[in-house]
């Protein structure tokens, strides 16, 4: 297939092209940059597109015409700054008009794409305690679920008779080297680590590699259609989460982040990135018959903290598991 990642020289987009371009397909990137093209080695076989996505339909479109799939990843990070009145239209634009630019050229176009898949986060369905969420609940009220709420909104505009729209609704992804795993490691084998807040809150977590599997299911999948958790099919609060890093390290989990500092500290954001409760539950993965790698985040942690560190023998990884990886 010829598949178009908006998005695809970020985390994610990496990775999932990485996967398809080893699978065979060709892979074209949709990029604000195409002088700072990433130089990995394999997301460096992928055709560079540059576009301007405000919204419009612009002269890229003409490269992306006869497009089997495009993946939508376009989004600046959530986390990189406080949550400012400006930072927060930023957040948003950079999630809207990408993904109305897209819906609109595939609107338009005389061959359009098969599927739209596109992404948004967990952080639509808000706080929900131990309320067990699957594709089905109701949004939340707060920013990042308005957010998403929006986001989804417009990538729907797409769905038509030719055109199928999945919205990939992505927990917290757990990488070695990038996002919440990789700043976790350092205060952990520090003795420095432990829970967020009470630590009853829920976390709802996601080996990169199940990650990309599940992209990869959802574009492979022709009668799959509207919003997908992106999240292992157990959740745990983030004190067991703690717990379990700890575990994986060797080393202990009792130094805990009080609310209230981490409110002073990141302002707005405290919230829905780290004390929030997300339950949610892969429900629609796990009907159609997807199987995880990692279902287990003791399994997962082990996997992914082996990968940073290859060919580590840390006794950490190895404790309380009977020395199995």
């Amino acid at each position: 297939m010829r598949i178009i990642i908006a998005g695809g020289s970020g985390f994610l987009g990496r990775a999932l092209a990485d996967a398809l371009l080893a699978a065979g397909h060709r892979v074209q990137i949709l990029t604000r940059r195409p002088a700072r093209q990433p130089s990995h080695a394999a997301v460096s076989e992928a055709e560079f597109i540059t576009w301007i996505p405000d919204g419009s339909v612009g002269p890229w479109a003409s490269s992306c015409s006869g497009a089997d799939v495009i993946v939508n990843l376009a989004g600046e990070s959530i986390a990189a700054g406080r949550w400012t009145a400006a930072r927060k239209a930023r957040l948003r634009d950079s999630r809207v008009l990408p993904t109305r630019s897209l819906a609109r050229f595939i609107a338009e176009a005389e061959q359009p794409p098969a599927a739209l898949i596109s992404a948004s986060a967990i952080g639509f369905y808000g706080d929900r305690g131990s309320e067990t969420l699957t594709e089905n609940a109701r949004p939340g009220g707060d920013f990042l679920a308005q957010l998403g709420t929006g986001w989804e909104k417009e990538a729907l505009a797409a769905q038509g008779g030719r055109t199928r729209v999945v919205l990939l609704r992505t927990g917290i992804v757990l990488d070695p080297r990038e996002g919440a795993l990789a700043k976790m490691v350092t205060p952990f084998r520090l003795a420095a680590g432990g829970p967020f807040g009470s630590g009853r809150q829920f976390m709802s977590w996601i080996h990169r590699d199940d990650w990309v599997s599940l992209a990869r299911w959802a574009i492979e999948t022709p009668e799959l259609r509207g919003p997908l958790n992106l999240t292992a099919p157990n959740p745990v609060t983030n004190a067991d989460f703690a717990r379990a890093l700890g575990r994986a390290l060797h080393r202990p989990a009792v130094v805990p982040a009080p609310g209230f500092a981490l409110k002073i500290i990141l302002g707005e954001m405290a919230g829905p990135l780290l004390l929030y409760s997300q339950r949610v539950v892969p429900a629609r993965a796990l009907a159609g018959g997807f199987r995880f790698a990692h279902p287990d985040l003791d399994d997962a942690l082990a996997d992914l903290l082996r990968m940073r560190n290859p060919g580590s023998e840390d006794p950490g990884l190895h404790h309380e598991r009977g020395g199995r990886i």
